[in-house]
């Protein structure tokens, strides 16, 4: 008999074409409850979530290689930022190493689109995030017209590419598209329109992109089927609901986590000698 579905198993993206249309981004899969009970549920998560965490920084610190780097994409306001707060934040900060990437600086221009990708990659025992990512390169550049069509398709080979080698090295990739609808997205930006202590988030080029939601959507779904591979799948996580958004990437990240395991790291010197080095008594033969 077949097991309960994992949320990963929910959210993950198919193989096929991709319809970004035909996911409710209102949607809560694998959560039949509310608001005040998603929230219970993500707190419940921090204690595994932040010792699992905590183990694998202490492997990294022992000569372990493994990392795990989440990677977070959506339209703007869909909450890239309130996600890292509620459920990254359940651990260890100094365990974290989060990147948000701008439009690149000259420098960056001069070199492969992955170069600052590379040079932001979380070292051994570090949970990872990138907010966008190196799939700005293939959705903004796509909708924008910042690259022709070869080097699109260049760009999407390469990435491919690039997380492969990523995850033959230890890396375990959680790559979510944050998936929100125009109508969420409007109220959102009101919203901080309404109230001056948010109206330094506000960007009035965000109504500006508005105007290429369908673009963008098609490219989210061109970017989707080209790049959700085996060992670095995407998921689709509605975000119109801000608790259960959070809760998905909480439940995303913790999979992954015991997925992998990390243990401990054994002692390298006696503890029975330096215990008695510490107490001043005689070890017990």
């Amino acid at each position: 008999m077949a097991g309960t579905p994992t949320t990963g198993d929910l959210l993950r993206v198919p193989a096929g074409v991709v319809d970004l249309s035909a996911v409710a981004t209102d949607a809560t899969p694998g959560f039949g409850h509310g608001k005040s009970a998603g929230r219970a549920a993500l707190a419940e998560l921090g204690e595994e979530l932040a010792d699992l965490q905590e183990r694998l920084f202490a492997e990294g610190r022992s000569g372990g290689s493994r990392r795990v780097l989440l990677v977070l994409q959506g339209m703007d306001t869909s909450g890239k930022g309130g996600t890292l707060r509620r459920t990254v934040g359940l651990v260890d900060p100094q365990g974290v190493r989060i990147t948000s990437f701008k439009a690149p600086t000259e420098e960056e221009r001069a070199h492969d689109f992955l170069w600052r990708i590379e040079r932001a990659l979380p070292g051994a025992g570090y949970l990872g995030v990138f907010d966008r990512s190196h799939y700005e390169d293939v959705l903004i550049a796509r909708v924008r017209g910042l690259a022709p069509a070869e080097e699109l398709e260049r760009r999407y080979d390469a990435i491919i590419d690039f997380e492969r080698r990523l995850v033959e090295s230890g890396t375990t990739l959680v790559k979510v598209m944050l998936h929100i609808s125009a109508d969420e997205q409007k109220e959102r930006l009101l919203a901080r329109l309404d109230d001056p202590a948010k109206h330094w988030k506000f960007n009035p080029g965000d109504i500006d992109e508005r105007a290429h939601w369908p673009a963008y959507r098609e490219a989210y779904e061109i970017a989707l089927e080209r790049t959700s591979t085996e060992a670095a799948p995407w998921y689709v996580v509605p975000a119109d609901r801000k608790w259960y958004r959070d809760l998905a990437v909480g439940r995303l990240l913790l999979e992954a986590l015991r997925g992998l395991d990390p243990q401990w790291p054994a002692a390298d010197f006696d503890v029975t000698h330096e215990r008695a080095r510490l107490t001043g008594e005689e070890p017990v033969a």
